[in-house]
């Protein structure tokens, strides 16, 4: 797993069941709120700092989503689109990336053909057996509860840039271009 993940420049994520806890939450005008975890966003900020793009594909797509989209500054994105092996490989031509280079976390069926093409694949603590078994990894975190930052923290792990999580100096040195 290691090796795999020292070539990572590209991470796809799905969005409800991944970034949420995969509850929608509706009032008569439509989609009202998806509730994001912070320290996701902190993870999609880090590996944007550390040079490895960041891609969200979603079978879904509300006002909501794109806000949180333009909040972390995400410049690689498909909402609406429930096919993900085709957009996924239009993500990775986008951002000049091999499927090796590329890693995907998802959390239901609907990731799987994303997992196939993608030279990583996790899967989300609280995923289907049919998808943990399909995965590379399976995160000891929920969807909606950090799932995104323990892949995160592998990946910069993996590539030696630790420092932007685990020290005081190292997060410093980067805050400076994260929001969260």
């Amino acid at each position: 797993m290691q090796q795999k993940l020292e070539k990572i420049k590209l991470v796809i994520t799905d969005v409800d069941g991944v970034l949420t806890d995969g509850q929608l939450h509706y009032d008569a005008n439509g989609e009202a709120i998806k509730s994001f975890h912070v320290r996701d966003g902190l993870g999609m900020k880090m590996l944007m700092n550390a040079g490895i793009q960041v891609a969200l594909l979603s079978g879904r797509d509300s006002a909501v989503l794109r806000r949180r989209i333009a909040d972390l500054g995400i410049k690689l994105f498909f909402l609406g689109k429930l096919e993900k092996e085709s957009a996924c490989f239009d993500l990775m031509k986008q951002a000049g990336v091999t499927p090796e280079q590329t890693a995907y976390i998802g959390d239901d069926s609907v990731d799987l053909p994303a997992f196939a093409v993608c030279g990583v694949a996790f899967a989300v603590a609280d995923a289907p057996s049919y998808v943990k078994n399909t995965a590379d990894y399976v995160l000891s975190t929920q969807g909606g509860k950090g799932a995104f930052r323990e892949m995160s923290d592998m990946i910069l792990q993996a590539q030696g840039k630790s420092a932007v999580f685990d020290s005081a100096q190292g997060f410093l040195q980067s805050v400076k271009n994260m929001g969260q």
